[in-house]
């Protein structure tokens, strides 16, 4: 016996080859692991990183040993103990467990999105080319969420060094940030419209006049495809389709200076839709906007607080002096004034700058408190300075008001009662240089467009010095000025049929750029 242990000795010490050996048992080792895992009934990650724990049916509650130490588990936890014969406070349980478990989930997905969100400065995708996985992650996202991701996208925005041959960056703020924007609004952008409310005062706009902005965004908004959802849960805007100048028209009784009546009515409005809809107290408005040409459209709010200070408002009567129109959140729309509702562009265009023989014009009502003043100092006493109060006939008898803004370098454009005027756009459809005279008033799409590049804007107090500053103006900058006017024109024209760029989508953008501008980033 013990020759045979000492001939196993050598045997296994100096015959065997022990690195194959080992390697051997190694190989076996790995094999038998690989093959245990994939007879487990759950994912590996599963079992290193176990899922929030949910109340199971696995294990029987009859059973006396399991409960027993179920609930003293629970105590030892400080968890609350959950009683058999209470099936209220078991659910109460599994609704929690289910509620934490998604919570984390949201936590995840906000995780990937900034680490999704997160580009390349030298390989910024375009929006209309997203890479696949970026795609979908997007159409995976809650409306909010999807404006959160594209709120980051946007501010961090690369240089546009492509030449865009619809857009003109001098007339921009920001032509990168812009054009980044513009394309994400194409991109993802829906609208719901409330189907509520009765005409004249909803869903009939009117296209003529003074204030048809207001009509034409409502007929143009309604009438849209692209941009228009039935489905109220993919919405990232609601629309209140209501137009100011209806509602005026409608309940304001004449000379009773009182304007309660119509705000009381768009309140009954306002908490009838939020009664109705889960979406307006959701979010307290701030995903609501309206549009609204009319004088009055600010004040006609006021009976409604989240409807005065959250909407998103487009308002002609943008004064920021009073507490109503936000600058840094509402919009300025244009005011335009309309004569001929089937051709909205039917008098576009101007002389050359060399046919342009008049240096300044006003034509219009007295009243206000800037008109005066103007009509007081350069008011039919300088051949240059052609101002006037109403238009007189034996001026009009030679040369209508439409071809004094067309033969002239500026257009004087002060403010009425209310600070909007509609010679602004006028001045920019007949090529002439708007001259802004309204202290505290926000021009229009102002969020967007650089006005220091097409107009000249004078403080109420230099009325007086207005020649002086027209005429230091040097023609070099002048030329740059008007030039700037006609390419500026795209952007504030009425179309039938809405085309890129055009005042429709302008609106409307800066509407949507408001909206993700304000998201919250968690």
């Amino acid at each position: 016996m013990a020759k045979l242990l000492r001939k196993m000795v050598v045997l296994l010490m100096f015959r065997l080859d022990w690195r194959k050996l080992i390697s051997i048992f190694v190989i076996l080792t790995v094999v038998s692991v690989l093959i245990q895992i994939s007879r487990l009934p759950y994912p590996l990650s599963e079992l290193i990183f176990p899922p929030p724990t949910l109340v199971s049916s696995y294990k029987s509650f009859n059973s006396a040993i399991y409960l027993a130490k179920q609930l003293q588990t629970n105590n030892e936890k400080g968890s609350p103990m959950i009683l058999l014969n209470s099936s209220h406070q078991l659910n109460q349980s599994i609704l929690s467990s289910k509620k934490k478990w998604e919570e984390s989930q949201q936590r995840r997905r906000r995780n990937n999105l900034t680490s999704t969100n997160t580009f390349a400065p030298s390989s910024h995708p375009s929006v209309k080319n997203l890479p696949s996985r970026v795609e979908r992650y997007l159409r995976s996202l809650a409306p909010d969420e999807a404006l959160a991701f594209i709120k980051r996208d946007i501010d961090n925005a690369p240089l546009d060094s492509t030449d865009d041959p619809e857009l003109y960056a001098p007339l921009f703020r920001n032509i990168s940030t812009f054009k980044r924007s513009y394309e994400w609004m194409e991109r993802i952008l829906k609208v719901y419209i409330y189907g509520e409310g009765e005409r004249p005062i909803f869903h009939q706009p009117e296209l003529r006049g003074i204030y048809a902005s207001e009509g034409w965004f409502m007929k143009l908004m309604e009438e849209n495809r692209q941009f228009v959802t039935k489905d109220p849960k993919k919405a990232h805007l609601f629309y209140l389709p209501y137009s100011a100048r209806q509602l005026q028209k409608a309940l304001y009784v004449r000379n009773s200076h009182n304007m309660k009546p119509l705000s009381i009515f768009l309140r009954n409005y306002v908490n009838m839709l939020a009664a109705k809809y889960p979406f307006w107290n959701r979010t307290h408005g701030s995903d609501h906007f309206l549009v609204a040409c009319h004088d009055w459209g600010p004040y006609t709010l006021t009976e409604h607080e989240e409807l005065t200070k959250n909407t998103i408002k487009a308002l002609c009567n943008a004064d920021v002096s009073q507490w109503i129109f936000n600058g840094g959140k509402d919009v300025s729309l244009p005011e335009t004034y309309i004569r001929n509702s089937r051709n909205p562009i039917k008098y576009l265009g101007g002389r050359k700058v060399s046919q342009r023989p008049i240096l300044a014009f006003f034509a219009g009502y007295n009243h206000g408190r800037v008109r005066p003043v103007l009509v007081k100092y350069w008011g039919d006493k300088d051949e240059d300075m052609r101002i006037y109060g109403p238009l007189p006939s034996r001026v009009s008898k030679v040369i209508s008001y439409r071809g004094h803004m067309k033969s002239s370098k500026y257009c004087i454009c002060p403010m009425g009662f209310e600070v909007n005027s509609p010679r602004i756009i006028e001045a920019i459809y007949y090529e002439c240089v708007p001259v802004i005279i309204a202290d505290n008033f926000v021009p229009p799409l102002n969020d967007v467009l650089n006005w220091s590049a097409f107009s000249v804007i004078v403080a109420e107090k230099d009325i007086p010095n207005l020649k002086k500053i027209l005429l230091a103006i040097p023609l070099r900058r002048y030329i740059v000025l008007q030039t700037n006017v006609k390419k500026l024109q795209k952007h504030f024209i009425w179309n039938v049929k809405p085309t890129r760029y055009d005042m429709f989508h302008m609106i409307l953008h800066s509407i949507w750029s408001s909206r993700v501008n304000h998201i919250q980033i968690l």
